[in-house]
């Protein structure tokens, strides 16, 4: 019998569909891989120690990436026209944990992504920070490969 140890996570990639750029694939934090089921409650008559709560859709969390800031970034540009020209192209982003020998534990196929919050970090002469830039994405849902 061998002993299992969980991944560290601190080694992964992430990955946007019709990106050729080696650099974005790096980021700092990666958050909102979760999925929960919205409830809604059915009181029964006579009933009066609980109600049910029965499942209807499942609701996904918005995807928030962190990174230093790029000063040329094809995410970054597809980012913009979605704010300025108001053309949403949807991608599909995957995120892939990696383990020690760079080859995938698990990877997320996260659907129909779509720009929602672009936010640069603020800037102060008092600290010695770099710029982290935080792209926030809203979708459909996430496969698990």
């Amino acid at each position: 019998m061998t002993d299992y140890y969980p991944p560290w996570g601190f080694y992964y990639r992430v990955e946007f569909a019709g990106s050729l750029e080696p650099n974005e694939v790096r980021f700092q934090t990666v958050s909102g891989l979760s999925v929960e089921y919205d409830t809604e409650e059915y009181k029964e008559g006579g009933e009066n120690r609980f109600t049910h709560k029965l499942p209807v859709r499942t609701k996904y969390s918005d995807l928030v990436l962190k990174r230093g800031m790029l000063t040329e970034s094809d995410t970054v540009r597809w980012f913009l026209d979605a704010f300025s020209e108001r053309t949403f192209q949807p991608r599909t982003v995957t995120v892939t944990l990696m383990n020690e020998k760079s080859e995938p534990l698990r990877t997320w196929n996260v659907a129909h992504a779509v720009p929602k919050k672009w936010t640069v970090s603020d800037f102060n002469s008092s600290e010695n920070a770099i710029v982290v830039e935080t792209l926030e994405l809203t979708y459909q849902y996430f496969t698990i490969v």
